[in-house]
């Protein structure tokens, strides 16, 4: 099953497999806070409201607060990110994926961009 993105304008994607979704720093936002020391995730059954802060990443220069693009309860952490968090920088969308989540609301779903979208908006020209 192909795996569906979709971004928030907080930068956290949302891999849609089934009704399995997964939560994730962009490509640009990793590069944003550049190389990753630290992450604190929610623990397995936690639940995640959008809008709110479900995990920290800490890099050299700060500590950032990621934002819930969608709600829902989490069934998994990626617990590789323990002892080796630099792995977001190296392989955002794959192997640096942050944690597994069930999905309370599909219609949450809309308000997210695709990549197109999130690149338009990221890379949008200064007025």
């Amino acid at each position: 099953m192909e795996k569906v993105l979709k971004v928030s304008q907080q930068h956290v994607w949302v891999g849609i497999e089934g009704h399995y979704v997964f939560f994730g720093l962009t490509n640009y936002g990793q590069g944003e806070l550049g190389k990753i020391i630290a992450v604190e995730l929610p623990e397995v059954g936690d639940g995640v409201e959008r809008g709110e802060p479900f995990a920290e990443v800490e890099s050299y220069s700060t500590v950032s607060e990621l934002i819930a693009p969608i709600s829902g309860t989490v069934l998994a952490v990626n617990t590789d990110l323990e002892n080796h968090p630099s792995v977001i920088n190296e392989d955002p969308y794959n192997d640096g994926w942050l944690i597994e989540v069930k999905l309370k609301n599909d219609s949450e779903l809309k308000s997210l961009m695709d990549m197109d979208e999130y690149y338009h908006f990221v890379f949008r020209p200064n007025p």
